[in-house]
């Protein structure tokens, strides 16, 4: 059994977070589209973002998915969100990493496609969230501007959130951001020699 004193010691604590943390949401009346990037070393970006876009369709909200590197992928992701079918709209124009085609020109035109559809989305105010998945790669290899970007973004619907993910995303990027996740590498597999396993990394 409990010990009374603790409890009572436990339910005045708590009753005096929540008095402060009510305040805190009432303050808390803004509603709009956000500018959200996914970035960092470790695992997981694009496999937040493709969590967030289940939890919209969850909502009845239709999502896009722009894919600027794994367009060539089976993904396990695009699988399960191809089922939805117009609720989630998902354009594959990447050709892989730039270290595989090595083909500046190629990359470039692969990008533009992809930024063309994402323009295409991001002006139709039906869809309710965007990921631009691994956009910031494209930007950081030089396959897309940054200031057309983040023109584009400005531009977009109004109420529309769009989620940019990939590594190394541009300093001006994350100030024009209203959310920034950074996925922190503490230990990967990899490194000790396990390659990509269906389910966990694709």
């Amino acid at each position: 059994m409990p010990d009374p004193a603790e409890a009572r010691r436990h339910q005045a604590k708590m009753a005096k977070k929540k008095t402060a943390r009510d305040k805190i949401l009432a303050a808390k009346t803004e509603e709009r589209g956000l500018v959200i990037v996914h970035t960092g070393k470790g695992k997981g970006k694009s496999t937040a973002a493709w969590g967030m876009a289940l939890r919209a369709i969850g909502h009845g909200m239709r999502v896009g998915v722009v894919q600027f590197v794994k367009g060539k992928w089976d993904t396990g992701e695009r699988a399960v969100l191809e089922r939805f079918g117009e609720h989630c709209v998902i354009e594959a124009h990447g050709e892989g990493f730039s270290w595989e085609s090595q083909d500046l020109e190629r990359d470039r035109e692969a990008a533009r496609r992809a930024w063309n559809a994402a323009l295409a989305m991001m002006a139709d105010p039906g869809f309710a969230l965007i990921v631009l998945d691994e956009i910031n790669i494209a930007l950081r290899y030089g396959q897309l501007e940054l200031e057309t970007v983040l023109h584009g973004l400005e531009a977009r619907s109004e109420g529309q959130h769009v989620v940019l993910t990939g590594r190394n995303a541009p300093d001006a990027l994350i100030e024009a951001a209203d959310l920034v996740t950074e996925m922190t590498l503490v230990k990967h597999p990899f490194r000790s020699g396990v390659k990509a396993q269906a389910g966990i990394e694709f």
